[in-house]
């Protein structure tokens, strides 16, 4: 069911793309007062050109005054740091592989969003995500957007339900390539404007440099599981679970030939342990530990089967989820799964319903330097 138009505004948060121009324009179409927000999140304070916010207002500029539209301008820069980028940090000094997009959107695109929202007389928001909505009998659930190659339900699913149940999401029903022949059409200069990747503080710089700035490099032994040290290492910060390239130890090899895999992080003695071979037991978990569950639509019973994605672009994998505590659950896999990075985030789907997830914790079987 879409939402109706009201005589109250709704906030459409414009990024200078392409998704988000056309979401306003939907909305404009459905008979929706829209006033466009966009959001800066990053104060570009080291002198380089990698983000691009100041191109991107100038292209929400542009779309509002395409579409006749105000726009607002939010500094969101402090809380950014705050809620995400300082977790960001955290979990990257701590051996871990966090996922800041995910906070983001529960942080910023949403809970800061909604509130600014409000303050503005608008009781909704809208964003260029490619997910959807249902709403029945008061509750709401987050779906898969229909394209499958651009769903970004992933990305949403540590929002909470009463957060989702202020947005709309226009676009959740097309395909990517009919957003962009609709952005054609309407004359918005950023139709076939490139889809931005990454964070915006990273842009096109190498991420290794990046976090360098704001992690220390400690050095360690790079050992292989039969005890072997086969390199060093630069900080376990800047490897991640099933890393191939950039070890540095590429002349290391038997007589395989096979190359060398990062399969576990020891904190407490700086270790990285890696493998050969990109099949080796070691990368593979059959069960992992989560926390901070978010529950869009919460389980029925203490133990049910789902399926999980453990990163974004991952085929879905049949589980079983034993819930162990108001805020933890077990995940039992069908078939082992590789290169699960404590950090990272486990979501859970039955069918197109994304029903939610929380943080990987800890991973089970294999390798127990992990």
């Amino acid at each position: 069911m879409q939402p109706t138009a009201t005589d109250q505004p709704v906030i459409a948060a414009l990024s200078g793309g392409v998704d988000s121009a056309v979401s306003a324009l939907l909305l404009l179409e459905r008979g929706f007062r829209v006033e466009g927000l966009f959001m800066k999140n990053w104060e570009e304070d080291d002198g380089t050109a990698y983000c691009t916010a100041k191109e991107d207002l100038a292209d929400a500029r542009a779309v509002c005054d395409r579409l006749g539209i105000p726009l607002h301008v939010a500094n969101f820069s402090a809380e950014y740091w705050d809620n995400v980028f300082e977790h960001f940090l955290a979990g990257y000094r701590a051996g871990r592989t966090p996922n800041p997009d995910v906070l983001c959107n529960r942080e910023i695109k949403f809970k800061t969003l909604i509130e600014h929202a409000a303050a503005l007389g608008a009781p909704q928001i809208a964003t260029g995500h490619y997910a959807r909505l249902r709403h029945a009998g008061g509750q709401v659930r987050l779906l898969r957007g229909a394209d499958a190659a651009k769903d970004q339900s992933y990305f949403l699913h540590a929002v909470p339900a009463a957060q989702l149940a202020r947005a709309i999401f226009p676009i959740g029903d097309l395909e990517k390539g009919a957003v962009r022949a609709m952005a054609r059409r309407a004359g918005f200069p950023v139709h076939d404007k490139k889809d931005s990747t990454g964070l915006c503080f990273i842009g096109e710089r190498r991420f290794s440099d990046f976090l360098a700035r704001y992690v220390d490099r400690t050095p360690g032994p790079i050992q292989a599981l039969d005890g072997r040290v086969v390199g060093e290492h630069r900080g376990l910060a800047f490897y991640t679970i099933g890393q191939r390239q950039g070890l540095g130890i590429g002349g290391r090899q038997d007589s395989a030939g096979d190359a060398w895999y990062v399969c576990g992080k020891d904190t407490a003695s700086n270790t990285l342990w890696v493998v050969q071979g990109g099949d080796h037991p070691a990368l593979f978990r059959d069960r992992l530990v989560c926390s901070a569950l978010n529950w869009i639509t919460p389980p029925e019973e203490r133990s049910f089967r789902c399926s999980a994605k453990i990163r974004y672009r991952q085929a879905d994998a049949p589980c079983r989820v034993d819930l162990t505590g108001p805020d933890r659950c077990t995940v039992l896999f069908d078939r082992p799964q590789r290169a699960v990075a404590p950090g990272q985030f486990a979501v859970f789907y039955a069918d197109e319903v994304c029903l939610g997830g929380g943080v990987i914790e800890e991973t089970g079987t294999g390798n127990e330097a992990s």
